[in-house]
C-alpha cells in the first residue's frame, strides 16, 4: 500500500478540489443540484480514485483507478469551461482553474507512465522467475528420471 499523501498528483488535485469548492460557492442556487454538484463531484473523484488505487495490491488495479481519475479530471475541465461560458465563473477564476487542471493532467500523466513502467518491469521479473523455476524443475525432473532408470 502506498502513502497517497506523498503522491504529487494527489497533492495538486487536492488543492484543485478545494479551489473548486471555494469557486462554486457563488454559483446560482438553482445550480446546487446541477452544475455545482457535478463540478464538485468530478473534482473530488480525482483524488479519491488516486487514494483508492494506491491502496490496491496490483499495479493493474492501481492503473485502473488512475485512468478513472484521469477521466474525472477531463470532466472537471469541461465543467469549468461550461461554468465560464454561463458566466458563473469570472474569466480570471476560470483561467486559474484551467491552469491547475493542466498541471494536474501533466503530473497524473507522469504517474500513470511511471506505474505502467513498474508494471512492465514486474511482469518481466515474474516471467523470468517463472521461467527459471520451470527450467530448474525440468532439470530436477530429468535428474530424478535418470536416477530411477
Amino acid at each position: 500500500m502506498r502513502d497517497y499523501t506523498k503522491i504529487e498528483a494527489w497533492k495538486l488535485v487536492d488543492d484543485l478540489t478545494v479551489a473548486v469548492y471555494e469557486r462554486t460557492r457563488s454559483f446560482p442556487k438553482v445550480e446546487m443540484y446541477g452544475l455545482t454538484s457535478q463540478l464538485r463531484r468530478a473534482s473530488y473523484s480525482v483524488p479519491a480514485n488516486i487514494v483508492e488505487g494506491s491502496s490496491r495490491e496490483s499495479k493493474k488495479d492501481y492503473l485502473h483507478f488512475l485512468h478513472i481519475a484521469r477521466g474525472s479530471l477531463s470532466e472537471t475541465q469541461y465543467f469549468i469551461h461550461l461554468a465560464a461560458r454561463l458566466n458563473y465563473l469570472p474569466l480570471t477564476e476560470a483561467e486559474a482553474l484551467r491552469g491547475q487542471t493542466k498541471q494536474v493532467f501533466a503530473c497524473l500523466h507522469g504517474l500513470i507512465k511511471a506505474v505502467e513502467k513498474e508494471a512492465g518491469k514486474l511482469a518481466k521479473l515474474v516471467a523470468t522467475v517463472t521461467s527459471l523455476f520451470v527450467i530448474g524443475l525440468a532439470h530436477w525432473s530429468s535428474g530424478q528420471l535418470s536416477v530411477v532408470s
